[in-house]
């Protein structure tokens, strides 16, 4: 099995595993997504969450406050259930086929990453003897994401016969939720409402409505049989909500009968008209033949896998997961910019569908490096709601500024909790951040004068209104770091460090579109003057950034060192997370990080500290990180591989990377950690092959742990398609595409005309 392909064979039918399948295997397309549950459904009683979901798709849901003091968020936007079109149910002369009943001879499900689609396979048996191959495939199209296509194939292996088959489109649909879990939604309303129900040209047709932020979602079904001739009879009924459509199909020993059904959704934030596009695309997917569908399906995916190939070699296990997660990706991003990536993409309900600082500082680097379009639009997405974040800053008493929510989906804030929602100003830091390396990547000044630089310029202005000056530095205060187990805090180390970067590169990219001619358009949206960005800089170089002289790292905040130590070692596996077992007062009065935030910051800010600081700060974070967030370890293997700790770097690494597969937090039921993907594609790139794209150009400083062979990436730089390759003696750059570049390797500067070939420098970190 190559590493594209996914299989579980003769899979546990326990509960808790089937939930997990559900996510795994589920397809989506950055549009829609439709979770892997079994067509036919579960037994009574077993739980599943049978959700299908178009990013960006929402309605408002009231979040009560004990206290309504001002500024506190009292409704918020969650992501919805749109319509169950995934169901099919079938019968054998009257038997009912059900994995929990007869006999299961064989079983085994895929996912096809070269190809873009899921396989069920079930070699069954029913109880009184009849022996049936079903195989099911599944399709997100990536090339009209709209389509989700579903082929239901039958082959009676030792009988002649009829069999069955009820195609349901139901659009009365809920959440699913969980009130014991504040990952996943708290109340049980999230309910669209059924408005017409219709039938055209053989097709059922569904239009909903959203009971509180106005939005429409049509979802259109039309299903055709591959085998016509062998179909007995046919029908389709129609209620309130509720397609079902029936064939009765002649079954003879040894041949296969093939049923397509087709799903179009079409939505009111996307589509000008939903019920009118649903019905255009349909009828222009369903003229066309399936194979062509399928066929367009491979062609972006071997596009897609040219410009971002990755490989590990010497371990088929970490490889094949490093290639899930990667995939994952793409399923998981919006195509255009009215969406963006939510923190379980759209693979279940955990986070209710939310964008957070995920994209910015653990996704939207692999699009950087991979894919400029996708890359632009997450960008342009942060674009579209900086009024939203204009309004937030106000709401917050700031003058000046954007100030971005922490969890969103149409702009306003979602976060309930403020100490470790909204405090967590940093957020506006990373999608400048954002900007600002997307620009050094790709060079792209056009896009900053589009969109970038105002993004840059009005985070900015946040910083200078939101903190002060004091003995000759400027100070921020009350405000929380990546670490949610330390919140409202002054001088978080991360934010500050981030504010000063997003101060200097407001005034530099001003300055480069004056230079280039192009800031007209910047002055006239923002009333930026020559003054104002001098005053950034003058800010920038002010900025307080804690260092404690005795211990000789930078602390995480102005009172950190203070607080007593929590023995992480000492913490029992069934007490983790501790946000689930323990009081956040408590948490907070304690040296205990959740995940990474100075290591953080040592890593995309580099070089604010010395080596020196980094590896005594490094070593100090390590002792009090719990790892609870998925987020965490693949920062710390990045660190660690900075610093020349090879093996360390692969433990952290292993982590991270296999996640999702081996379930091992315990909660990928709720859908996949796009963001802790993002970061195991960052620990080969910028971890392991040390890439760092600076002001300064382009660098690398390569290590290979001893358990691999070697390894291989892609990426985009400026106009150029770069490879590396490294094995146990070799660092090989090969220019594949573009023009010459400077780049720096292990400190050396050399010219990237064709392909640079040296000898492979161990514990470069050091």
């Amino acid at each position: 099995m190559d590493k594209y392909t996914l299989c579980a064979e003769d899979f546990s039918l326990d509960n808790q595993e089937l939930l997990l399948g559900e996510t795994l295997f589920h397809n989506a397309n950055g549009y829609l997504g439709v979770r892997g549950c079994f067509e036919e459904g579960y037994p009574q009683g077993f739980s599943q969450v049978r959700g299908t979901y178009i990013n960006g798709f929402y309605d408002f849901a009231y979040m009560g406050q004990a206290e309504k003091l001002h500024g506190l968020v009292e409704e918020k936007q969650t992501i919805l259930n749109v319509a169950d079109t995934q169901t099919i149910t079938l019968k054998l002369e009257g038997e009912t086929f059900s994995m929990f009943e007869g006999t299961v001879m064989k079983s085994r499900r895929v996912l096809d990453m070269r190809k873009g689609i899921t396989l069920r396979e079930i070699w069954w048996e029913s109880p009184d003897g009849r022996q049936v191959r079903i195989k099911i495939t599944r399709m997100a199209s990536f090339v009209d994401t709209s389509l989700f296509l579903v082929r239901y194939e039958l082959e009676p292996l030792n009988f002649d016969g009829t069999a069955d088959l009820s195609s349901v489109h139901k659009g009365d649909v809920k959440n699913f939720f969980d009130p014991n879990d504040p990952r996943v939604a708290g109340e049980e309303i999230q309910h669209i409402l059924i408005g017409e129900t219709w039938e055209d040209g053989g097709a059922s047709y569904i239009l909903s409505n959203t009971s509180k932020s106005g939005k429409t979602v049509c979802s259109a079904v039309k299903n055709a049989a591959e085998e016509p001739e062998q179909v007995e009879a046919h029908s389709l009924s129609l209620e309130k909500g509720l397609a079902r459509e029936t064939f009765r199909v002649k079954l003879v020993r040894g041949k296969c009968f093939r049923l397509l059904k087709y799903t179009v959704l079409c939505d009111s934030c996307h589509f000008a008209d939903p019920a009118g596009q649903a019905k255009e695309k349909l009828e222009a997917l369903t003229a066309q033949p399936a194979k062509a569908l399928y066929e367009g399906q491979e062609r972006y995916l071997d596009a897609f896998w040219d410009t971002c190939e990755i490989d590990v070699y010497g371990d088929g296990e970490l490889n094949r997961a490093l290639t899930y997660n990667v995939y994952q990706l793409l399923q998981s991003v919006t195509k255009d910019r009215y969406g963006n990536i939510a923190a379980k993409g759209l693979s279940g309900e955990g986070y209710e569908g939310h964008y957070f600082w995920d994209t910015e500082m653990y996704i939207l680097p692999f699009f950087t490096l991979t894919n400029r379009e996708i890359a632009r639009n997450l960008i342009g997405y942060r674009y579209q709601i900086l009024e939203n974040a204009r309004e937030n800053a106000r709401q917050m008493g700031h003058k000046q500024g954007a100030l971005y929510p922490w969890r969103t989906i149409m702009g306003s804030e979602c976060s309930g909790y403020f100490p470790s929602g909204t405090a967590a100003y940093h957020i506006s830091g990373d999608v400048a951040y954002s900007v600002v390396a997307y620009y050094l990547a790709s060079g792209d000044l056009e896009f900053m004068e589009q969109c970038g630089a105002e993004i840059v310029v009005e985070t900015a202005r946040l910083w200078m209104d939101l903190g002060c000056w004091y003995q000759g530095k400027f100070h921020i205060n009350e405000v929380t770091g990546p670490d949610e187990y330390t919140c409202m805090v002054n001088n978080n180390y991360y934010t500050n460090a981030l504010a000063k970067y997003n101060l200097i590169w407001a005034a530099k990219l001003y300055g480069r579109l004056k230079e280039a001619g192009k800031a007209d358009g910047l002055a006239e949206r923002t009333g930026l003057t020559d003054g104002e960005a001098e005053a950034f800089v003058k800010t920038a170089e002010a900025v307080f950034l804690p260092y404690d002289e005795e211990l000789g790292i930078n602390p995480q905040d102005d009172s950190f060192l203070q607080k007593k130590l929590w023995d992480v070692s000492a913490i029992p596996e069934e007490d983790k997370p501790l946000l689930l077992h323990h009081h956040p007062l408590e948490l907070y009065r304690y040296q205990v990080c959740k995940q990474a935030d100075t290591v953080l910051a040592h890593f995309i800010l580099e070089e604010e500290e010395d080596l020196e600081t980094i590896r005594k700060s490094y070593a100090y974070y390590e002792k009090v990180t719990t790892h609870d967030s998925s987020l965490s370890s693949c920062i710390f293997s990045i660190m660690a591989a900075r610093l020349g700790m090879v093996e360390k770097a692969y433990g952290y690494f292993g982590d991270s990377a296999k996640m999702d597969l081996y379930n091992a937090h315990k909660n990928t039921k709720d859908g996949i950690h796009t963001a802790n993907m993002g970061g195991s594609y960052m620990g080969i790139v910028y971890g392991f092959g040390g890439l760092r794209i600076r002001e300064q150009g382009l660098s690398l400083r390569p290590c290979l742990p001893k358990q691999w062979e070697g390894y291989h990436f892609r990426f985009l730089y400026e106009d150029s398609v770069i490879e590396v390759r490294i094995s146990r003696e070799t660092c090989a750059v090969t220019l594949l595409r573009g023009t010459e570049k400077e780049i720096v390797i292990y400190d050396r500067p050399y010219v990237l005309r064709d392909r640079i070939e040296i000898p492979m420098e161990q514990g470069a970190g050091d």
